[in-house]
């Protein structure tokens, strides 16, 4: 890692798991010799194709790997895994961040995996699974920056502007704190911090996780301040009434009790984990 820090360590220490377990397949007819079926004591879905909706953009949960051009991250393995255990194939379509919660509720996908934030807003027209990982909100600014250590900072500077990406929670935070007027909005959150590093705005509220994405190269131009604003639960999303929703809940259980979960938050958000922002969205 170009950047070692302590605070990958927290984020290990504050993830979280509020899984379900659900009973197995019951009656379910046993598959064939040359059919494949699902893990011992696992919902048998029958090798149906899920379909899941990913930005391709969000590390370490799903990103285009920079050497192998291949889609990798997180969700991948995850999703990967648990279509193991329930006899499911998975089927990755890349959308937008905007528009994707209303997409899944309107069906056009099975499920979506995009660091989804559990909010009771968001409940109300989709279903969650149980979560799988707390995030905290912090707060990203230049490295020289000697006016802001905290958000309490920018709420008494009015010169002071926030960005962030619009439709996040990230958003909702930061209007608890400012009105409209003092929050730029951007499509992405690359580009929020790239205008950040051009001076045309003073601070990001963003993920911590995301937020060590963005440091890598630029360690000499970004540092993350102050406490967390938000301690938030990921879970993945799904239309209303989802026949998902247990059989993945029973998936995400077994990942925990035979330590693969473990393992995969290693891979990912443990240092040995070096890419950045900076080899996703080169300058040109």
């Amino acid at each position: 890692m170009k950047k070692k820090n302590l605070i990958w360590l927290l984020i290990l220490l504050l993830i979280g798991f509020a899984l379900v377990a659900c009973g197995g397949g019951g009656d379910e007819p046993a598959a064939s010799d040359s059919e494949a079926s699902s893990a011992e004591g696992m919902p048998d879905l029958e090798g149906r194709t899920v379909t899941i909706a990913v930005e391709n953009a969000y590390l370490p949960f799903n990103y285009i790997d920079p050497t192998s051009g291949e889609p990798s991250g997180w969700d991948y393995d995850v999703w990967n895994e648990i279509c193991s255990l329930l006899n499911c194939t998975p089927e990755f379509v890349e959308a937008g961040w905007e528009g994707m919660i209303q997409a899944v509720a309107d069906g056009q996908y099975d499920a979506a995996a995009d660091g989804i934030t559990i909010t009771e807003e968001r409940a109300e027209i989709v279903d969650f699974s149980a979560g799988y990982i707390n995030i905290e909100q912090r707060l990203l600014v230049r490295v020289d920056e000697d006016r802001i250590e905290s958000i309490e900072s920018i709420v008494n500077d009015e010169s002071l502007i926030l960005g962030t990406q619009t439709g996040t929670t990230n958003y909702e935070t930061a209007l608890q704190y400012l009105t409209e007027d003092r929050i730029q909005a951007f499509e992405q959150f690359p580009f929020a911090v790239q205008a950040l590093i051009a001076g045309d705005i003073d601070a990001v509220i963003i993920d911590e996780v995301a937020g060590q994405g963005y440091l890598g190269e630029n360690a000499d131009k970004l540092q993350l301040v102050g406490p967390s604003m938000s301690s938030d639960q990921l879970g993945f999303i799904y239309p209303k009434g989802s026949d998902l929703v247990e059989p993945v809940n029973a998936a995400l259980a077994e990942l925990v009790s035979n330590g693969f979960l473990e393992d995969v938050n290693l891979q990912y958000f443990g240092p040995g984990f070096t890419i950045t922002y900076d080899d996703l969205f080169p300058e040109e």
